[in-house]
């Protein structure tokens, strides 16, 4: 496993300087020839070439020749750098460990703020499945067509407005912190992912609990989850409290098929408790409860 620490270590002040140099670049090139990044760097060419071989070695940037010219790209890996030195320079992040998970869509690090504060480091990193998919189950990836980075930095930014709004509104989500690029911190909970199945003292009382944020988000922030599931719901294992995360893929109220990803964000949490806990709440006794027309579950 690469441990993005060490790499960020590795670095230099001139080294962030032709990342950044690259990721101007790719605004308008799929691949940035070895002239521009030099003109946007501002650094000799002799030194670049060695600054660029010492950055491919490393797996930060891909290179191509194209029509006789060099030229270069970021990778996923390049971009974590570029993410991480504004975190660290802002004074939002200290140190970064180990990788604790890894999604569809994602891979989750733990990391260290200022005052040894324990908190998470996602990496959005969209492009895990193709790219039509991420275009179809999206609405704001499809025009324009956005390439993969540009789509993760979106993701991260729609999820860190989604969590400060829900964390206002008190709902059980993790408390975000801020954001970069493609990377989003948020406060570390120490707790068990929903589908390990952990034991639960009152699994009617966490479902309960599943409900009401959802019920926040629909009536409140005006949002429907629209990928909720065991995977995305963590259990604190202090106080049996769910919180939901993941969600950059959310959907607003007004949209069309609104009421459908909310029925299934509902029907399939419903199944799950019925079906690992035996505790069972009627569909429409639910979703009434989420849209605020009873106040309560019956």
């Amino acid at each position: 496993m690469v441990k993005i620490g060490l790499i960020y270590k590795s670095l230099t002040p001139r080294d962030f300087k032709v990342l950044q140099a690259i990721e101007k670049g790719m605004g308008r090139y799929e691949y940035v020839p070895l002239e521009l990044i030099e003109k946007y760097a501002r650094i000799p060419e002799e030194h670049i070439v060695l600054i660029l071989s010492k950055l491919h070695r490393l797996k930060l940037v891909k290179r191509r020749t194209i029509s006789g010219y060099k030229a270069f790209r970021l990778t996923y890996l390049g971009l974590d750098m570029l993410a991480l030195n504004t975190l660290v320079k802002r004074n939002a992040l200290k140190a970064i460990g180990d990788r604790i998970g890894v999604g569809k869509e994602s891979e989750i690090f733990k990391g260290i703020a200022p005052g040894d504060v324990e908190v998470i480091v996602k990496f959005l990193r969209i492009g895990r499945t193709s790219f039509r998919q991420t275009r179809r189950v999206r609405s704001w990836a499809e025009k324009p067509i956005y390439d993969w980075f540009k789509q993760s930095k979106i993701a991260a930014e729609r999820e860190f407005k989604a969590l400060r709004e829900l964390s206002q509104l008190k709902a059980l989500v993790p408390t975000p912190i801020t954001y970069n690029r493609h990377v989003v911190v948020v406060e570390y909970i120490n707790g068990v992912e929903l589908y390990r199945r952990p034991r639960l003292s009152d699994p009617m009382g966490v479902l309960k609990d599943i409900l009401y944020t959802v019920r926040k988000a629909y009536l409140e922030a005006g949002i429907i989850h629209g990928d909720l599931s065991e995977y995305n719901i963590l259990v604190s294992v202090e106080d049996e409290k769910p919180y939901i995360i993941d969600w950059p893929q959310y959907h607003y109220r007004g949209e069309p098929m609104a009421e459908t990803y909310l029925r299934r964000d509902v029907e399939y949490i419903l199944r799950f408790f019925h079906k690992v806990y035996r505790v069972r709440i009627d569909l429409d006794n639910a979703l009434r409860y989420v849209r605020g027309e009873d106040e309560e579950i019956r």
